[in-house]
């Protein structure tokens, strides 16, 4: 292990420009924490986050320490080795993004955390199993996810304007209000019509042009990198999971027919089960999971995108209903609870039903339940139908 190579590789990683705009999660950290992580989809702006923070401290740059796990000079280096050479130089903050490129990462976290006298901020992909390894190092790291971009977000970088984020109670109590202060500052459906085809990652600003195939290579790493490393999954059963995105594409939410599913992929329900499973965890699908009661319905879970944009690089003929659930659920399930409900397509928290459509829905299928239409193609509602674009305002 070279240090001095390392600290060349973070100089020139640290002398990189960062964009001024933070992202929501940036206010919500307490970056007073001796471990913080970072976990999410790929593309977010993760590593951004690292940097901004690193950027605002009052350190020289040869007491930061910035490590990619998935750089070439990272091969084989131990990660405790590193920061015990750093400190013993006079590091003070270590900065280790990709960590799930480390083997042994978390032993080494704990290691670090209790020997060595360093703040370390990681960040990883939102498969990171930190949840396989929470028993040691949940009492040590505070980890934080960094969801797709909100509604919100886009419009404040489309308009350089700003926006406030408002509760879900607030939304669902001051709805009419909230979105007629919204409506001064922009058309809200032209915004929505252009984040469901670009919005949900921060990368758009780079170039609309090649955005779609910036997302298919996020899509693809994801899948042959990331999921690949992290389970141990067979790369000859990598297609298979490219080919069940390609397959909830089309279709309808409920439609998901599990047997046509296992045959097409041609793998067993329990295989298919795992690689669904393992997809959800790496931000590729939703799998919304039946709410209380619903476990005695013949129904199996309900599987969308992880957000609108992957619809418009996968799919030819995109479901409507089902972009629209993936948005609601994208931005809605970052915070709250969601699963579906036979009275309404969504039941958040337990205790809101939700029914998500057109403009010309109506609360018809509450069944007299009390709860919410969030429609789409409508700029303000009324009463208990809430504009479904107004749900890209929760953060």
């Amino acid at each position: 292990m070279n240090l001095t190579t390392l600290q060349k590789i973070s100089i020139q990683i640290l002398a990189r420009q960062t964009p001024k705009y933070k992202r929501y999660l940036y206010s919500k950290i307490d970056f007073t924490s001796k471990l913080i992580g970072i976990k999410g989809a790929r593309g977010t702006g993760k590593s951004t986050i690292l940097l901004q923070y690193a950027k605002s401290l009052d350190l020289p740059t040869s007491k930061i320490l910035y490590l990619s796990c998935d750089h070439p000079a990272m091969s084989g280096v131990s990660l405790y080795e590193v920061a015990e050479s750093f400190y013993a130089r006079g590091g003070k903050l270590l900065i280790i993004d990709e960590i799930h490129k480390s083997p042994n990462f978390s032993s080494e976290l704990k290691a670090i955390y209790d020997v060595v006298d360093l703040q370390v901020i990681f960040s990883g992909s939102s498969a990171l199993q930190i949840e396989h390894e929470s028993g040691d190092l949940s009492r040590r790291a505070v980890i934080h996810t960094l969801g797709v971009l909100s509604l919100r977000e886009f419009c404040e970088l489309e308009t350089q304007k700003t926006f406030k984020s408002f509760t879900l109670d607030e939304i669902l109590a001051n709805h009419e209000d909230i979105a007629a202060d919204i409506m001064k500052e922009i058309r809200p459906l032209e915004q929505f019509a252009n984040y469901c085809q670009y919005g949900s990652y921060p990368f758009f600003q780079e170039s609309l042009i090649d955005y779609p195939t910036k997302l298919l290579e996020v899509i693809n790493v994801t899948i042959d990198s990331d999921l690949c490393g992290i389970y141990n999954i067979d790369p000859s059963k990598l297609d298979k999971l490219k080919k069940i995105i390609y397959m909830l594409c089309s279709s309808k939410p409920y439609e998901v027919n599990i047997s046509k599913l296992s045959s097409a992929v041609g793998a067993s329900w329990p295989t298919l089960q795992k690689y669904l499973e393992r997809m959800d965890a790496g931000s590729l699908i939703h799998i919304v999971r039946g709410g209380v009661g619903m476990r005695a319905v013949n129904r199996p879970d309900k599987l969308l995108l992880d957000n609108p944009n992957l619809f418009t690089v996968l799919c030819a003929n995109s479901d409507i209903g089902a972009i629209r659930e993936s948005f609601f659920v994208s931005q809605v399930g970052l915070s709250h609870q969601v699963h579906y409900h036979d009275k309404g397509d969504f039941i958040v928290n337990d205790t809101l039903i939700c029914e998500v459509g057109g403009a010309s829905k109506d609360d018809s299928q509450l069944k007299g339940q009390k709860g919410y239409v969030i429609a789409d193609d409508i700029e303000i509602g009324f009463d208990n139908k809430i504009p479904l674009w107004l749900m890209g305002f929760l953060y």
